[in-house]
C-alpha cells in the first residue's frame, strides 16, 4: 500500500492541510482521483507520497486516466495557499473542474486537432509596424514586460506574434482578457493563426464545454493558446512559455471571492516558475504596475502609434456641459450635439455606442410628495427600477419586488423615476431613432444577448446603436463604429475612495478608444458635470504620464500602494452600535498584537447595510505584506477580510 497527501476540490472540506489517502498504484504527483469525502465520492490531486499515518485512511476510489497536471501548476497552487490564504478545499476547484464524464474522458483520449502552420498563417495577416517590430524584438524569453500602447495600435497583433514564437519552441501561451465578452473576438484572430490550437476557457460555459477545453489542454501533447479570463490562468499546459494579461489594468482581475487573488501577481508567480515571458498589456497601465516596472528596472515598452495607416484626422471630441439645460431640450439624456452626431452617423451607414455604466432604468424611485425613496430591506440601497419587468432589484442582494403605483408612506400616487440606467436609454433612443438597430449590452442581459453571442452581428454592422456599461469600454475593435457618446463622465469620479481617480482616467480613456482607431473618422461627445476636471482633460488627451505623476505623489503623501499593502477587514452585526463595538475592539486587538501596521478606522463601510446586517470596515496598512499575513489567522471568525484590494469601498 502506498500513502499519498491529497488535495480535495470540495467547498465542504475548509482545511489547510491535504488530507491523507492510500492506494495499490505507484501514483505521480499531480494525479487527478476519485477520493471519498464525508461519504461523497468528489476529485482530488495527489501531490506527492506520505509515510504511513498512525490513524485509519481511506483508499482511493478511482485513478482517473489522465497525465498528471504539470509540476509548475502545483507549485503555484501551493504559494497561492500561503500568498492568498484560502481553505484547501476551495483553492483546488482552481486547478480541475468538478466531475468528468466517462464519455469526456474517452472522447478526450481519443481526439485529434488539426491546426494550421503558424508561420504561413502569420504571413497572410497585415504585416508588422516599424514600432511593433521594434517592440517585438524588445521582448525576449522567460522575463515581464509592460507594454503601453494607446488603443488601436496593435497590442493584439503582437500577442499572435509572441504566441507563435512560443509555439515554434515547442510551449503553450495562456492568453488572458479581463470579461468573457471579450473572449470572443481575441479567440477569433487567434483562430486565423492557430485553428483548433486555440481553447476558449470561461465560466460562462456549459459545464462539458468547460471540461472538454480543460481536457483538451491537459492531454495535449502539442503546443496550445488557451483563450480566457483570470481562471484561464490555471489552465493545465505542460509547457508553458507565455502568459499575457491583456487590459491589465482592469479590476475584473480581482478575485473576489476565496482565495482573493489579483491576477497580475499570480501571473508574474507562474511565469517565473514556468520561464515563460510575461505581458502585461495596457493603454492605460495600473500605477502599481507602472511605478514597480520602473522601480525594478523591468522594460516598459510603449506603441505610440496606430498600427492602421490611415489618413483620417484625430478623433473630434466635444466636451458637453450637463449644466448647460439649453442643450437638452430634445432628450433629458441626450445632449443635441450627440443626437446630431449619431443622426450623421446612421446617414453614413456607420455605428454609434452609447456609454453609461448604469443598468436598468431608473437608480432612484422616491415619492415627490412626502420624499420616501425605495431601499432595499436588507441593504438600505437604491432600489433600481427594471421597466422591462416592471420590477425594483437590488443589484447587491438581488432582492427585487414589484414597483409600487403609489407611495407606501403616504399613498400619493406621484412616483417618479430619476437617473436612468442603461434601459432607459434604449427607451429613449428607440424613440428619438425609430428606424435604427439598438442593442443593449450590461450584466442584465440573457444569455442568447450578451456580447459574445452577439459579437459577429455587431462586427458586421448589423446593430446601429450599441448601449452599455463598461462591458463595451474595453478592447472591442468593431470597424463600422465611428461614433461616441459618454453620457455621463463624472459616474466614478468623486466615490470616496483612493483609486477613484486612476478608474476614472482608466476608463475615459478606454471608452475613447473604441473610436478612431484607423478604420472610420471618429468623433466623441462627452456629457459632464465637470468639463474642467484635470482627470477628464488628461484622459482626452491621453495624457497618462501628467495622470500617472500627479497620482503617484498622492498615493506616496497618503500612504497608498504601491506604497503599503493593504488589508480591508470587515465586521458584521445585527445593529450599528454592536457593528461599531465590535470594530472598535478589533483595532484595539490589532493594535496591541505586536503587529507592524497602521490601522485606520473603524468606520462604516460604503455599503453600510447589506443583506440585513450592519457593516464597519477597518483599513490595515503594512509596509511588509508578511505582517498582514502574520494578523490574518488571528482575525475573529465572524469577520470577513479582502487582502490587497484594488478599493476600500
Amino acid at each position: 500500500m502506498y500513502y499519498y497527501s491529497v488535495w480535495v476540490r470540495s467547498n465542504r472540506y475548509h482545511g489547510q492541510d491535504a488530507l491523507t489517502y492510500g492506494s495499490t498504484a505507484n501514483l505521480p504527483a499531480g494525479s487527478v482521483v476519485k477520493i471519498e469525502l464525508q461519504k461523497q465520492l468528489v476529485l482530488g490531486v495527489v501531490t506527492g507520497a506520505t509515510g504511513q499515518p498512525r490513524f485509519k485512511i481511506k483508499e482511493i476510489s478511482e485513478v482517473l486516466d489522465l497525465p498528471p497536471l504539470p509540476a509548475h501548476l502545483l507549485k503555484l497552487a501551493a504559494w497561492l495557499q500561503e500568498y492568498y490564504p484560502a481553505p484547501l478545499g476551495i483553492l483546488t476547484q482552481q486547478l480541475i473542474p468538478a466531475n468528468f464524464t466517462k464519455p469526456q474522458l474517452e472522447k478526450a483520449a481519443a481526439q485529434k486537432y488539426k491546426t494550421p502552420d503558424p508561420e504561413a498563417a502569420l504571413g497572410k495577416l497585415p504585416p508588422l509596424t516599424a514600432e511593433q517590430q521594434s517592440a517585438l524584438e524588445a521582448m525576449g524569453p522567460r522575463d515581464s514586460y509592460v507594454l503601453h500602447g494607446v488603443t488601436g495600435s496593435g497590442k493584439t497583433r503582437l500577442y499572435i506574434e509572441l504566441a507563435a514564437r512560443a509555439v515554434k519552441a515547442g510551449k503553450s501561451a495562456v492568453i488572458l482578457t479581463p470579461e468573457i465578452s471579450l473572449t470572443t473576438q481575441l479567440a477569433t484572430n487567434l483562430r486565423a493563426v492557430f485553428g483548433e490550437r486555440v481553447l476558449v476557457m470561461h465560466s460562462q460555459q456549459t459545464p462539458a464545454e468547460r471540461n472538454r477545453a480543460w481536457l483538451a489542454a491537459v492531454r495535449s501533447v502539442e503546443p496550445v493558446i488557451v483563450v480566457g479570463p483570470r481562471s484561464a490562468l490555471f489552465a493545465p499546459v505542460a509547457k508553458l512559455g507565455l502568459v499575457v494579461l491583456d487590459e491589465a489594468h482592469e479590476a475584473a482581475y480581482k478575485q473576489e471571492q476565496a482565495p482573493q487573488y489579483q491576477t497580475g501577481r499570480v501571473a508574474a508567480y507562474l511565469a517565473r516558475l514556468a520561464r515563460a515571458t510575461l505581458v502585461l498589456g495596457s493603454a492605460t497601465p495600473s500605477v502599481s504596475d507602472y511605478y514597480l516596472a520602473k522601480e525594478k528596472h523591468k522594460p516598459i515598452i510603449e506603441l505610440k502609434e496606430l498600427a492602421q495607416a490611415n489618413d483620417h484626422p484625430a478623433t473630434e471630441v466635444v466636451l458637453v456641459d450637463r449644466k448647460e439645460h439649453n442643450l437638452f431640450g430634445r432628450s433629458a439624456y441626450l445632449s443635441q450635439p450627440l443626437i446630431t452626431a449619431v443622426e450623421a452617423a446612421l446617414t453614413r451607414g456607420e455605428q454609434s455606442l452609447l456609454y453609461l455604466n448604469r443598468r436598468g432604468t431608473a437608480r432612484l424611485v422616491m415619492c415627490e410628495n412626502c420624499g420616501w425613496q425605495a431601499l432595499c430591506p436588507h441593504c438600505d440601497l437604491p432600489l433600481t427600477y427594471h421597466g422591462d419587468r416592471h420590477e425594483l432589484r437590488c443589484h447587491s442582494c438581488d432582492y427585487h419586488g414589484p414597483a409600487p403605483a403609489s407611495c407606501p408612506e403616504c399613498g400619493h400616487a406621484d412616483i417618479v423615476f430619476k437617473t436612468a440606467g442603461t434601459k432607459a436609454i434604449v427607451s429613449e433612443v428607440q424613440k428619438l431613432f425609430p428606424n435604427a438597430r439598438i442593442k443593449r449590452f450590461d450584466t442584465d442581459n440573457a444569455k442568447a444577448e450578451r456580447f459574445e453571442r452577439q459579437y459577429a452581428d455587431v462586427r458586421e454592422g448589423k446593430v446601429d446603436i450599441l448601449i452599455g456599461t463598461q462591458l463595451l469600454a474595453k478592447g472591442l475593435d468593431l470597424p463600422k463604429l465611428s461614433t461616441l457618446g459618454i453620457l455621463l463622465a463624472d459616474t466614478s469620479l468623486y466615490l470616496p475612495d483612493f483609486s477613484a481617480q486612476e478608474r476614472t482616467f482608466q476608463l475615459i480613456s478606454q471608452v475613447l478608444g473604441r473610436v478612431g482607431r484607423g478604420h472610420l473618422a471618429g468623433k466623441a461627445v462627452i456629457q459632464t458635470y465637470h468639463p474642467d476636471h484635470p482627470v477628464l482633460q488628461q484622459a482626452i488627451d491621453n495624457d497618462y504620464q501628467s495622470f500617472y505623476e500627479a497620482e503617484i505623489a498622492a498615493r506616496r503623501q497618503f500612504l497608498f500602494p504601491p506604497f503599503c499593502y493593504l488589508l480591508k477587514v470587515t465586521v458584521r452585526r445585527a445593529t450599528v452600535r454592536a457593528a461599531e463595538e465590535a470594530a472598535l475592539k478589533l483595532k484595539e486587538d490589532i493594535e496591541t498584537g505586536g503587529y507592524k501596521v497602521r490601522v485606520e478606522g473603524p468606520a462604516p463601510s460604503f455599503y453600510e447595510r447589506l443583506q440585513g446586517k450592519f457593516q464597519w470596515q477597518l483599513v490595515v496598512k503594512a509596509r511588509d505584506r508578511g505582517e498582514l499575513l502574520r494578523l490574518i489567522p488571528h482575525l475573529p471568525a465572524n469577520c470577513s477580510y479582502d487582502l490587497d484590494p484594488l478599493d476600500l469601498l
